[in-house]
Order: structure tokens, then C-alpha cells, then sequence
């Protein structure tokens, strides 16, 4: 069986953590906490000592919203399943969107509101100190000085090891880095999500990780990979031996050493398609033209089949079917501004005014937006 240290390693802010790792928001719709109970064991026993979450990450009444019963936060099933925790185990988490008591979302700009998000999620983790803080911007504009300053405030006073920033353009992650150190940035990036293209390189200049959501689903966000699958990445996929969905994640790889990935599921059999997508070596023509801009149009129908035609790392899995279409792929958080900012560069249009405080409504659901 292929672990995640076939993927190499990075020294997350003074950790040094396998390359492949997990995203934790799709263990949350199934109303069967021993089904994520399962998975978050089963990804540790294959060699991830890196898992990505957060507080909002929550079903029914979060991002997804899926499932019935009582809500199961995300950041819950990992204190149920792997705490204590071993030495190893590095969890990175954010602040910036989140829930209140009330139910209602927030985006807290303010140090106190920070603090209460910080509080939670070690409450809800279970320990006296958080790995790793992303503060998670909701517009790739702006100073983010007062926000990362307060989060250093925190890292100073011992509630937190490590800092990073998300869904944030370089200028911002030099800004905050005058302020403390910055461990990593989790911005939306895929095979054909390439707006930060450059990124990867730039910040492996700087000693920083990357580390991309959307890597599967691309432009499809929640949507997932769909059944379309574009002829290069086939072709790939056909000489290795692997699925399509691999192929991007070993893409996703290759953009530098400094690129951690955070596939997430809730299926244990595609937790193992997932880690073994670190395994698989491109050659430099192979990365390069998967890398050719113009790509073939990819469906927003979830691919749904059964085995062998479908290729499930990182796909919904039977849960797909019994929560319905629409999950989480390569996502981290609700990022639906990104990806229209993304079409609009594309298009060369002006980018789209979203009114409120970063906050939209879209196929029935709360998303923020970038």
C-alpha cells in the first residue's frame, strides 16, 4: 500500500510533514460519525501527519449544509478519532469566516472577534495550542495588518504555533510577514484554475508553503470533477495507470517542492486513491502540456458511476448519492468569488461587485466569497 511520504516532505513552519495531506470539511455530511471516525484513522495509519480544517466546517448548517442530525463539526470528528494526538500530527486550521451561536455567519474583522474563532477552534480540537492559524481573507484586496497582527498577538501569548494567510495575492502575504512569520498560503488552485500561477515559485523564494484546495474540482468547486475529462489529463492517466483525478493531484505536486496538497473525502477507498497520487512521477513534457492553457470544457455533473469508470479520489463516493450532488472536491472553504474573478480574467471583464460584507447566497446555500 503507497503512504503519504511517497509524496516527500516540507517543513511546515518547524514540522516537518508529508507532502500529501488532508482536507477534513467532506467527512462532515454523512450523518455516521463513525464513517469519518474511520477515514481520519485510516489516512493517519497511511502516513498523513498533515490535516487542514476548521470550525465552520459543519453539517447540516455549515458551507455544505448536507446530512441530517445533529451538527458535526469537522474539527469535533478529528478530536473523536485521533486525539490524544500523536507527536507528529500537524493541524492546520483558519479564522476569518465563521458561525455564530446564533447560526448566523460572520466574517470577523476585528481582534476580539479573531480571538472568539481562535478560542473555538481549541475547544472544539481539544488542545491548549493550535498548530496553525490561516486567517482567511474574503477579498484579495486590502491591508490585512490589524487581522494578522491580532493572530500574532495570540501565537505570542502561546494559543498558537504557526501562521499562515489564505485566498490572499502575494502583496498581502509580504505584508503580513513584516508582522510574523508565515508558514504557508491556501489559496484555490488547480490544472485549470491557474491565477496564482506564479505563486508556487514565489513563495518557495520566500521558504513558504503552498497549499492549493481546488486542486480536483477546479473551476467546479463544490460542484466536483465532472464526468467531462479533459484529453490530455486522460491520456496521462491512461500511461500511469491511474485516474484522472490523480493525474491533477500529482500535477498539483510537481508545481514545487514547496506544494502541499489537501484532498479531502469521506471514503476510505478513496482516501488510498488520494495518497497514492503521490506516488506518480510526470515526466517534464508530461507537466508540460498538461499545463497548455487551452483545456477542454469539464461538466459540473458529479461523476457518480460505479468503479472502474469512475475515478474517485476526492469524489463524493456513495455519500454523493445520499446527500446529493454538489460536494466538496479539492476545497477547503467556500470560495465562489474566486472562481468567477478567475473567469473574468479569463474573459478580460472587470471583476464582479458583490455587495454585504463578503457574504452571498448561491444554489440555496451561504458561501463566502473571495
Amino acid at each position: 500500500m503507497i503512504t503519504a511520504d511517497a509524496a516527500g516532505t516540507w517543513t511546515l513552519g518547524d514540522h516537518s510533514v508529508n507532502r500529501m495531506g488532508f482536507g477534513s470539511m467532506r467527512l462532515t455530511p454523512n450523518p455516521d460519525r463513525t464513517v469519518a471516525v474511520r477515514v481520519l484513522r485510516r489516512a493517519v495509519e497511511l502516513g498523513v501527519n498533515h490535516i487542514d480544517t476548521a470550525a465552520f466546517y459543519v453539517s447540516p448548517g455549515g458551507i455544505l449544509d448536507r446530512g441530517a442530525g445533529p451538527a458535526r463539526y469537522a474539527t469535533e470528528l478529528i478530536r473523536e478519532a485521533l486525539s490524544p494526538y500523536a507527536p507528529g500530527l500537524f493541524i492546520a486550521t483558519k479564522v476569518g469566516p465563521g458561525i455564530l451561536p446564533s447560526g448566523e455567519f460572520e466574517t470577523a474583522d476585528t481582534p476580539a472577534r479573531l480571538r472568539a474563532q481562535v478560542e473555538e477552534n481549541l475547544r472544539r480540537l481539544g488542545v491548549d495550542r493550535l498548530d496553525l492559524v490561516n486567517l482567511r481573507l474574503t477579498r484579495r484586496e486590502g491591508s490585512v495588518a490589524v487581522r494578522f497582527a491580532a493572530l500574532a498577538a495570540m501565537r505570542e501569548e502561546g494559543l498558537i504555533r504557526h501562521l499562515g494567510i489564505s485566498n490572499a495575492t502575494l502583496e498581502q502575504v509580504d505584508e503580513a510577514a513584516t508582522i510574523a512569520p508565515v508558514a504557508c498560503v491556501q489559496n484555490s488552485f488547480a490544472l485549470d484554475l491557474r491565477r496564482d500561477a506564479d505563486m508556487p515559485a514565489a513563495l518557495a523564494s520566500r521558504g513558504i508553503a503552498f497549499v492549493p484546495f481546488f486542486a480536483i474540482a477546479g473551476p467546479n468547486r463544490e460542484d466536483g470533477a465532472g464526468s467531462a475529462v479533459d484529453g490530455v489529463v486522460a491520456r496521462v492517466a491512461a500511461t500511469h495507470g491511474v485516474t484522472p483525478h490523480q493525474v491533477r493531484l500529482a500535477w498539483t505536486l510537481h508545481q514545487g517542492d514547496n506544494v502541499l496538497a489537501i484532498p479531502g473525502t469521506g471514503d476510505e477507498r478513496h482516501l488510498e486513491q488520494n495518497i497514492a497520487a503521490g506516488a506518480i512521477r510526470l515526466s517534464d513534457q508530461e507537466v508540460k502540456e498538461l499545463a497548455q492553457p487551452a483545456r477542454a470544457p469539464r461538466s459540473s455533473a458529479p461523476h457518480r458511476d460505479a468503479e472502474p469508470g469512475r475515478s474517485g479520489a476526492e469524489q463524493g463516493g456513495d455519500l454523493s448519492g445520499q446527500f446529493g450532488a454538489g460536494l466538496d472536491l479539492g476545497l477547503a472553504d467556500g470560495d465562489a468569488f474566486d472562481v468567477e474573478a478567475e473567469r473574468h480574467a479569463q474573459a478580460g471583464a472587470e471583476r464582479p461587485q458583490v455587495a454585504g460584507d463578503g457574504q452571498a447566497l448561491a444554489a440555496g446555500r451561504l458561501e463566502w466569497v473571495g
